[in-house]
């Protein structure tokens, strides 16, 4: 857990320093994606999600 804690500072500090903020956006849609395909796998929601794909 402070593994992650700390890339997402330093990700954080990246985007801050050079000014990428635009990269916010993506980054949060792709770890909300990345966590909807984990914690439907194995449910009933499961073959619709993947449809989606």
């Amino acid at each position: 857990m402070q593994a992650l804690l700390e890339l997402c500072k330093d990700i954080w500090d990246f985007m801050r320093v050079r000014k990428k903020y635009w990269l916010a956006p993506l980054i949060i849609t792709l770890v909300l994606m990345g966590a909807l395909l984990v914690f439907t796998q194995g449910s009933v929601i499961a073959p619709f999600i993947y449809t989606i794909f």
